[in-house]
């Protein structure tokens, strides 16, 4: 087989392998503040995330994947042997979709950027050395992971104390709730359609002015507000004999659930995808050029790609890591779902726009952190807390060493399969 046929189909099956694993882990952290807040079912949450995480990785991924093609190790490294980078990628690929795959099955929310950026590492440190990694970028990732959840929880702290001031603290919270919903709705389509428009659409064939773009996001976020208070107005408030006022403010929060888990999804797939088609993208770059390229545009098909696997994860696998996350940090309502689910998709949606490749898992935690410390820490789950900071901790060097071992088992099989045509 020829060696430059048999890695495009090894890039396509393994950037689709990753794409699938990203969906069937990362997903929960789009969708499980919507499912643990009882806003939306298992079976709904999916069928959101489908939509939105297809649409922002397809139109709004471009900017992540170029940090992760690139910002990365040093590339120039490997000039002389372009095809030992191009099986990196591949074993990188492999080794993080495996990781995913493990920690799917046992309902582990663990980090799909750790995971490609560790397994990157590990491959470059192994084969080229410590000076094949650029270090100082790597310090401005790691540390992105550290104030990507600082960030989210201050967002979401802010963003709970408004609902409770503005609402929840009021006389009539039914009726606050119908008048101040439609505004943090528009404020949600806002995050979202700036970098959409700003950042987003320049590879599929639309480059707006920076005057262009805010007003189309002005535009699109007024609609989407106005669609809102209707929605808001239809629903009908249910009398009871204990707990009316703030039932009532749930049940109008639960419509903007419905949007921000869209917007969770959106920002989800613009930052996550970078995971898949990132190394595929470079492996593609090297076979059309026979040489390492330093930048290469990012082809539409290739978000495609990862797009459509992530898709098809979160539909068969997602629902495991779904059910973990959904109740046991802390217990959700709609409101407070609303204000974790807009925290940490302004965190991601953000970042990806910056081309910061920060942590999905890290921005949703610390937005829950956020909420349940405005409610006293007593609301949090400390044991599950624990638990998922372990995780975060050893999935960069367990990715490293399966790269290392992914990689040496593909150059072993080229030197197998590879025969003269």
């Amino acid at each position: 087989m020829e060696l430059t046929l048999l890695l495009l189909i090894l890039a396509v099956v393994f950037g689709l392998y990753m794409a699938w694993g990203i969906g069937a882990n990362d997903v929960a952290n789009a969708m499980a503040t919507s499912v643990g807040s009882g806003a939306v079912t298992v079976m709904q949450a999916i069928a959101i995330a489908a939509v939105f995480e297809f649409l922002g990785a397809f139109l709004a991924g471009g900017e992540v994947t170029s940090t992760i093609r690139n910002g990365i190790i040093d590339s120039a490294l490997f000039v002389d042997d372009p095809t030992k980078l191009a099986l990196g990628m591949l074993a990188s690929l492999l080794a993080a979709a495996v990781w995913l795959t493990v920690a799917s099955h046992y309902g582990w929310p663990v980090s799909t950027t750790h995971s490609i950026v560790g397994a990157i590492v590990g491959f470059a440190v192994v084969t080229m050395g410590f000076d094949a990694v650029h270090w100082d970028r790597m310090i401005f990732i790691v540390a992105s992971w550290v104030v990507s959840p600082v960030l989210a929880a201050s967002i979401s702290f802010v963003l709970f104390v408004s609902v409770q001031r503005l609402i929840f603290a009021k006389s009539d919270p039914g009726e606050c709730a119908r008048r101040y919903v439609p505004s943090y709705i528009f404020l949600t389509a806002m995050v979202v359609a700036l970098v959409t428009f700003l950042k987003g659409l320049s590879h599929v064939g639309l480059d707006l002015s920076t005057q262009a773009a805010i007003a189309y996001s002005v535009a699109f976020s007024g609609v989407a507000m106005l669609i809102g208070r209707y929605a808001v107005s239809r629903v009908k408030f249910v009398v009871d004999n204990q707990g009316f006022q703030f039932s009532n403010v749930e049940r109008v929060f639960g419509v903007l659930m419905i949007v921000t888990a869209c917007a969770m999804a959106f920002a989800h797939g613009s930052n996550d995808v970078a995971n898949a088609v990132g190394p595929v993208a470079a492996v593609i770059g090297i076979l059309k050029t026979g040489a390492v390229l330093q930048s290469t545009p990012v082809a539409w098909w290739v978000l495609l790609l990862g797009a459509v696997g992530i898709v098809i994860g979160l539909g068969t696998f997602g629902y495991r890591v779904i059910a973990t996350v959904g109740n046991k940090i802390t217990e959700l309502t709609p409101s407070r779902g609303f204000a974790a689910t807009l925290g940490a998709a302004a965190t991601v949606v953000l970042a990806s726009g910056f081309g910061l490749p920060i942590s999905t898992t890290h921005a949703l935690v610390g937005a829950v952190l956020g909420v349940g410390l405005a409610r006293g820490m007593g609301a949090l789950n400390m044991d599950v807390i624990r638990a998922i900071f372990m995780s975060w901790v050893i999935t960069i060097p367990a990715n490293a060493a399966l790269a290392v071992v992914a990689y040496y088992l593909l150059r072993n099989l080229e030197n197998v399969l590879v025969v003269p045509v």
